[in-house]
């Protein structure tokens, strides 16, 4: 019984660990491509 519990422990670790992951990369994403976007437009703005 306590190896099942371990091992659904484990589990449910790995998959909030997972969860975690992804949405980091997924900020750190929008943050990469976001910034230089937001400055490249605010150029043009000031261009204009």
């Amino acid at each position: 019984m306590t190896r099942f519990i371990d091992d659904l422990a484990g589990a449910i670790y790995d998959f909030f660990k997972f969860i975690f992951t992804s949405i980091c990369y997924l900020i750190a994403g929008m943050l990469i491509v976001g910034v230089p976007l937001y400055l490249i437009a605010l150029v043009f703005n000031m261009l204009q």
